[in-house]
């Protein structure tokens, strides 16, 4: 079991070079977080969640699964802890690649996301700017994928 996590660890650290298709994992990883990161903590459900995703996303490969999930936590701590990273820079970041590379509007699975709103369903303001989130990425599907 240690080999394995040195090995994620190794895969996400140097995912650059290591992991084929690495921006579209990214990406991917940049849209739950976004979501994650709107609740500002990550607890059971949002890992249990976010573990789960991984799977249905890469069924095929469970590396890339592992590295997927550390990379979007490595997203949300950055969110959550004010590190170089905040929501709306990482919204804007989103946008702009979805406008840049057509094919991540593909990427976007609004279902898979919503599933994160149970996580902070007695939350109010978190879930409305979940709501938000999820909203604004369906426009902006809508609006890249026309063109």
């Amino acid at each position: 079991m240690r080999m394995k996590k040195l090995k994620i660890w190794f895969l996400t650290f140097f995912r650059d070079l290591f992991l084929y298709h690495n921006s579209s994992l990214e990406f991917r990883a940049k849209l739950f977080a976004a979501i994650i990161g709107a609740n500002k903590h990550v607890d059971s459900c949002e890992k249990e969640l976010l573990n789960q995703v991984a799977r249905e996303i890469y069924p095929d490969d469970e590396a890339r699964a592992d590295v997927f999930v550390m990379t979007t936590i490595e997203y949300v701590t950055k969110i959550i802890q004010h590190n170089g990273l905040d929501l709306n820079e990482l919204i804007l970041a989103i946008d702009a690649e979805l406008r840049d590379v057509k094919r991540f509007c593909e990427k976007v699975d609004i279902e898979k996301l919503r599933r994160f709103l149970v996580c902070s369903e007695d939350d109010e303001e978190t879930q409305l700017i979940q709501q938000r989130i999820l909203e604004f990425l369906e426009n902006e599907v809508k609006n890249f994928s026309k063109l």
